[in-house]
């Protein structure tokens, strides 16, 4: 009888080391899909800002370009060229 209780009593040790186990896996787990969304997310913001400022930087070659007195037809061709993408970007984010 005492062979069996004390079988008993270590099965149901194990089983509660088990269960503490399976909670603090669970937690790591959750904790790690929290980063990867926060890094997910913060990766999305720092595309956006990269775009924003390449953007950003075509527009300043192309003012540096009118300053510099070059022909202004083909100047003003990129710049339509320019607004059409950003039209279709900008068309393009309001569907998603």
């Amino acid at each position: 009888m005492f062979d069996f209780e004390t079988s008993v009593a270590g099965i149901e040790f194990k089983v509660r080391q088990l269960a503490d186990e399976v909670m603090r896996l669970r937690a790591a787990v959750s904790s790690g899909e929290e980063r990867c969304r926060e890094l997910e997310e913060a990766l999305k913001n720092k595309e956006t800002t990269i775009n924003n400022l390449k953007e950003e930087n075509k527009l300043i070659r192309l003012g540096n370009r009118l300053t510099e007195g070059n022909d202004s037809a083909e100047l003003k061709l990129k710049i339509n060229q320019m607004i059409r993408t950003i039209d279709r970007s900008l068309e393009i984010m309001r569907k998603e």
